[in-house]
């Protein structure tokens, strides 16, 4: 396998879009104040910004398929590609601990929190892995199928999917006690969207990712998108009686947004490889974890410091609020934010400094 197989600027790119469009949904200036289009669902449903995070998973597994693939191809030793992987994810998963007790310790009002976005990426990166490593690829489909329909299978037996009392939320409140995202105030129950449960599903977009992943390395688009139109369809259908819901990953969301996913990597694939369009978003994409975690910190320091308040207000809201009104202010600021990121990984990219932990 070439280095270009290895190694394709449409996956670093959509990487890249993927992190750049956290940064602008984590980061509004007004938390009051952002455009729908910008917000997760208040609970069942899928916006735009609820694709983001799934997207960021299905190209961890497409990048497993990428990285890992060809070597196992050139003979590597298994246990030293299995051990490597779990090192980085163990370092993936300490970060965004260490993260949030950061913003435990410095936040105004800000509560222990042990899950997280980081924690997820690394044990789902971890799984994949394994996956790639160790299983085929019929075993990886029937896995795949299994998860979705187990996950179905073991919601619908916990009994209720609304908010507080669905099996997610019990076993993240068993699991974690007090130190989840949310924490209802007349039951007490926690919940969180980066819960334990929701690894599950979690995995199996990631196992999506790897099997497009393969299909993009052997050229094969018409079936990448195939599949994506396949993935789509079993999605909406599955919705009518499971819906899509990112709080819970439920399997319908694990379709839907892999399919979109699908035809985004071909997209990319088509425009960046095939026709010499600019990667835009390669920055971002080569420096991927680092530009996520390096946000969160700042994200932390920022009203920890009592420096966002006066900055927004300044630099922002006092003069395009009454130009434009509030949500505009608010999306501006999240646009700059996410400028001073490129900026910053623009720089790193300059200097070559890729930071991969």
């Amino acid at each position: 396998m070439t280095s270009r197989a290895a190694r394709l600027g449409s996956v670093d790119a959509l990487r890249g879009c993927t992190v750049a469009a956290m940064l602008l949904v984590n980061d509004p200036g007004d938390w009051d104040h952002v455009f729908a289009p910008l917000e997760h669902s208040a609970w069942n449903g899928c916006t735009p910004t609820d694709l983001v995070f799934p997207f960021f998973l299905f190209v961890v597994g497409v990048s497993v398929a990428l990285a890992i693939g060809p070597r196992l191809e050139q003979g590597a030793d298994r246990g030293v590609l299995m051990r490597a992987a779990g090192g980085r994810a163990l370092r993936i998963v300490a970060l965004g601990v260490l993260i949030n007790v950061l913003a435990w310790l410095i936040m105004p009002g800000a509560h222990l929190r042990f899950p997280g976005v980081l924690q997820r990426i690394g044990v789902c990166f971890a799984a994949v892995a394994a996956f790639e490593i160790y299983a085929s690829p019929r075993t990886q489909w029937a896995s795949l199928a299994a998860i979705l329909l187990g996950y179905w299978g073991l919601l619908t037996l916990g009994g209720s999917l609304e908010p507080w009392t669905n099996l997610v939320s019990r076993v993240d409140s068993a699991v974690f006690g007090p130190f989840v995202y949310q924490i209802d105030a007349v039951s007490g129950r926690g919940h969180d969207p980066e819960g334990l449960l929701g690894v599950l599903p979690s995995i199996a977009t990631c196992l999506l990712g790897l099997r497009a992943g393969y299909w993009l390395r052997q050229e094969r688009l018409k079936v990448l998108l195939l599949g994506a139109v396949v993935a789509l369809a079993l999605g909406a259908v599955w919705s009518l009686v499971f819906p899509f819901n990112k709080n819970l990953w439920t399997s319908s969301f694990v379709l839907w947004t892999g399919g979109w996913a699908m035809l985004a990597l071909a997209l990319f694939h088509v425009l960046v490889d095939k026709r010499g369009w600019p990667a835009w978003g390669r920055r971002f994409g080569v420096n991927a974890v680092a530009a996520y975690a390096g946000s969160e910190l700042m994200q932390i320091l920022l009203p920890g410091l009592r420096i966002q308040e006066p900055l927004y207000r300044g630099a922002f809201a006092g003069w395009i609020t009454p130009m434009a009104g509030p949500y505009v202010a608010s999306l501006a600021f999240a646009i700059a934010f996410v400028a001073v990121w490129w900026v910053i990984v623009w720089a790193m990219d300059r200097k070559r400094l890729y930071i991969k932990l």
